[in-house]
């Protein structure tokens, strides 16, 4: 059974799903491909992995980056959940471009090439934003690409991590 619950961010409220055993979905309130994979005979009921997913985006929300991650299932096709999967190595504060995810993910494939494109559309559909990092993927020059979320929200999100990793840098 699935079960959802709303969370209230400085960014919009977000809905969060999730089962006994894992989180499932993490989306704000409208965003492009919300809810997609969520099962349509869903339960609001409060469960402890949204209490743990909470005190994530608690965490993060304050400008740190959480040290520990609720158990995720990433419902997606092999290649979304590889393509995911690369997206949770981005450490806060840090970004990857679309070719660099393509890359990787070609060699983890045993292939030659992989398209960007293909990567881009499997970035654009996470289930679990935010928590897998997709705001952390840009453009080649670096520049901020489509975020199923809202460009605002992207440019807010990297704000966030980098006003943060300011503050670990300058820790004495």
């Amino acid at each position: 059974m699935d079960y959802t619950f709303r969370y209230t961010s400085p960014l919009g409220d977000i809905t969060i799903a999730g089962n006994d055993f894992a989180l499932t979905g993490l989306w704000f309130d409208g965003q492009k491909y919300f809810a997609d994979n969520l099962n349509p005979e869903h339960k609001e009921r409060f469960t402890p992995i949204f209490e743990q997913t909470m005190a994530w985006l608690d965490i993060y929300f304050s400008g740190k980056a959480p040290t520990f991650t609720p158990p995720l299932s990433i419902r997606a096709t092999p290649f979304r959940r590889s393509v995911l999967e690369i997206l949770l190595t981005i450490p806060f504060g840090k970004t990857m471009t679309y070719g660099e995810i393509a890359r990787i993910a070609a060699r983890q494939m045993g292939v030659e090439k992989m398209s960007a494109q293909a990567v881009g559309n499997a970035v654009g559909h996470n289930p679990i934003s935010i928590i897998v990092p997709c705001h952390r993927v840009v453009g080649v020059n670096g520049d901020l690409t489509g975020y199923a979320g809202g460009i605002e929200r992207k440019e807010k999100l990297l704000e966030l991590e980098r006003a943060g990793t300011e503050r670990l840098s300058s820790r004495p």
